[in-house]
């Protein structure tokens, strides 16, 4: 793209001439990369337990006891002053390797997770940083695929402590829990060494932790109302924070979006004079079919179509998720303008068909179906929904739900209104969760006080629900959805002995 005169003049012509621009610049050359075979595939469940080793597990609770000192992620103070200074103490770990940065409402930590699994399919050697953990905290940093040992984490946290203990000293305000993690990411990921990292920002963009990166590809995942408090009342003010993470003539992969945010994002690549590829447009699902187990996909990428793609996940959202993952890796490797051609589809299809996402429509149990979603607002909520009714067709679903405070409860619960039978308001294990006599009410204006059931412990809940879905003898067709916090999953995961 060649330097603009006038950004506005710039970004009116794209607008006029959108529907007809060339797919072929849609990417930009990312640059060479150093292809490494580090290992295969992780295998088994993807989210980790707690160390088996009374003496390590004793070691990281002691770092999770240090570290909870701090402030907690929903403590912001809109900087990246503090994090800037750690990385220039740290040696600037982070101008080690490339990235791509991942931003948006929903579905950031399960495109993260296909980008992550389609790079190690082309062996480039991946670390990944995603938050908030559904189990354990070692789950946040990722090394070629799977979560860094307690051990490394451990070892990590030790070599920065003395760091961040004196960016601590001179700053107004301690460095906070999500920034020392964003730190300890860093520096394991130049440690590694990486090829690559993807990382996905904690909130917003402009001012996250991890916005000191210079992703030479940025995505924006489907924006909505979330956080409206910090971030803007609107999709068009949110689009404001998150297009932050735009670089300076950086390749944007935007998934589709609300008008307002799309036209937000639009002029800040044209003032980045970056390269944008737009879902529906220059890159998008072709068709898509439910399968066992699953979805099988025709993807058009950047560089041309892909299909016979099996996705061994649930739900449209996770489709668009995957054609965004496909986008930003080929954008990543230059395809589009200067290489005309596509990635090697058996490499593809053989990365998609090992992708996991936990806690994202995850089957944990049958007789009856229990699913764990960590859908926590009610555009989440509502491709969940869909998801369900797509995949599974229950005859009678029960809803397991407790929420963050800071959420919009009913919003969410007017989402899941038409599919579930009944709902079951609980509580899970952090300060965070939502009142449960407030959760409560709140459900009875939405589902009826016939249809609401109130078990405060989640474990009484989930044998509730259960109970609930078994009437009538319809073991077949009833099943049983956790949802609305990822640590609501979190704790159910535990309780169903998944971890």
């Amino acid at each position: 793209m060649s330097e603009p005169s006038d950004p506005n003049d710039q970004f009116d012509d794209i607008v006029d001439t959108e529907t007809n621009r060339d797919p072929d610049l849609a990417v930009i050359e990312a640059g060479s990369r150093t292809l490494r075979t580090q290992g295969g595939a992780p295998q088994g469940d993807p989210v980790p337990s707690r160390p088996e080793d009374p003496e390590l597990d004793k070691a990281l609770r002691e770092v999770e006891t240090e570290l909870s000192t701090r402030w907690g992620e929903t403590k912001l103070e809109p900087s990246v002053k503090r994090i800037a200074a750690l990385m220039d103490v740290l040696g600037e770990p982070q101008r080690a390797y490339p990235s791509i940065h991942i931003t948006g409402t929903n579905g950031k930590t399960s495109t993260a997770r296909m980008i992550e699994a389609l790079l190690g399919a082309f062996e480039l050697r991946t670390g990944r940083y995603t938050s908030p953990h559904v189990q354990t905290i070692t789950e946040r940093i990722s090394l070629d695929g799977a979560p860094i040992s307690a051990e490394r984490f451990i070892e990590t946290y030790q070599d920065v402590k003395p760091y961040v203990e004196l960016v601590d000293a001179r700053e107004e305000y301690r460095l906070s829990f999500f920034e020392v993690l964003t730190g300890m990411a860093y520096a394991a990921f130049a440690d590694a060494p990486v090829d690559v990292a993807v990382v996905e920002v904690g909130m917003g963009g402009t001012w996250d932790a991890t916005n000191v990166i210079d992703g030479s590809v940025a995505v924006v995942t489907p924006i909505d109302l979330d956080h409206t408090d910090r971030l803007g009342g609107t999709t068009g003010e949110i689009a404001g924070e998150k297009s932050g993470i735009i670089k300076q003539g950086a390749t944007v992969i935007l998934a589709q979006q609300p008008v307002d945010a799309a036209q937000v994002l639009l002029k800040k690549a044209v003032e980045a004079d970056a390269t944008v590829a737009r879902e529906g447009m220059e890159f998008g699902i072709v068709s898509r079919e439910v399968a066992v187990g699953g979805q099988l996909l025709t993807l058009r990428g950047l560089g041309g179509e892909y299909d016979n793609l099996f996705l061994p996940l649930h739900g449209a959202y996770q489709a668009h998720n995957a054609a965004v993952a496909l986008a930003a890796v080929e954008a990543f490797f230059g395809i589009g303008a200067e290489h005309a051609r596509t990635l090697d589809v058996d490499t593809v299809r053989r990365a998609f068909a090992q992708v996991a996402s936990p806690g994202r429509l995850e089957i944990v149990r049958s007789s009856p179906t229990v699913i764990l979603d960590a859908a926590h607002n009610p555009h989440g909520a509502r491709a969940t929904a869909e998801g369900i009714s797509e995949a599974f067709g229950f005859s009678r679903l029960i809803g397991v739900v407790s929420t963050s405070g800071d959420k919009d409860a009913k919003g969410l619960l007017e989402a899941f209104e038409p599919i579930f039978a009944e709902v079951v308001i609980t509580a899970n294990s952090t300060p965070r969760a939502t009142d449960v006599d407030a959760l409560a009410a709140t459900a009875v204006e939405v589902f009826g006080e016939d249809r609401v059931v109130v078990e405060p412990r989640l474990d009484d809940a989930i044998e509730a629900a259960i109970t609930l879905a078994e009437e009538e003898a319809e073991y077949g067709g009833a099943g049983v959805l956790v949802t609305g916090s990822i640590f609501t999953v979190g704790d159910a995961r535990l309780l169903l002995r998944r971890g």
